[in-house]
């Protein structure tokens, strides 16, 4: 059931990480119904020269329909 991609750039502990990821994980299963068993939570690291071409461009402009919740910045 639900996996979450967080894509971030470096430099974040794994102890942020685990906290992030046990924080959606309680999200998703209060909001959805489910149990944490079928939750998933992935990081993947961007560098921020690349951030536009991985992440903004292919993410975030290319499926701006799809956000629920967009960014308060452009590129």
């Amino acid at each position: 059931m639900p996996h979450v991609i967080v894509k971030l750039w470096p430099g974040k502990s794994q102890q942020q990480r685990q906290r992030l990821a046990d924080a959606i994980t309680r999200a998703v299963t209060t909001e959805l119904g489910c149990g944490d068993e079928s939750v998933s939570v992935g990081f993947e690291e961007v560098e921020a020269k690349d951030w536009k071409q991985k992440v903004y461009d292919p993410d975030i402009a290319a499926r701006v329909d799809t956000l629920l919740k967009k960014p308060g910045y452009s590129m």
